[in-house]
């Protein structure tokens, strides 16, 4: 997975901080959108942007049936103001990427995850950042 420092605003980058809830747009096997309220974290210098979840869950399911081309969108508001990171994702089971995605979760929420034991990490490689008002 090629990764790529991403530049960001100095409002950017402290919005992604706060702690709050995000949609991640997944496509069907149809082409249809499925879109769920989400916790993430980023990374920023990495250009990886990180959602834990149950393996059977949809949004996995739906990257995972992308063989490695999904694209997916997150976006992050409050008010009228917006950030979107949209990029190519993977799910990875990988025990170090689990435990970094779990880490980079509980910084920015101050609580663990859930953690089923099916527990999955869906890592976006983000290419574009689209903001309003920061």
């Amino acid at each position: 997975m090629s990764r790529a420092t991403i530049e960001l605003s100095s409002g950017i980058a402290a919005f992604l901080t706060r702690p709050h809830t995000a949609t991640l747009t997944t496509l069907r096997l149809d082409g249809s959108p499925h879109v769920a309220p989400v916790r993430f974290s980023f990374d920023a210098a990495a250009g990886v942007a990180r959602v834990t979840t149950r393996a059977g869950a949809r949004k996995a399911r739906n990257v995972l049936a992308g063989n490695g081309t999904a694209r997916v969108a997150l976006c992050q508001s409050d008010g009228f103001r917006w950030v979107t990171l949209e990029g190519r994702a993977v799910v990875t089971d990988d025990p170090a990427r689990l435990a970094e995605a779990v880490r980079r979760y509980t910084t920015r929420y101050r609580g663990a995850p859930p953690s089923p034991p099916d527990l999955v990490a869906i890592e976006v490689v983000v290419d574009r950042v689209l903001s309003l008002n920061l």
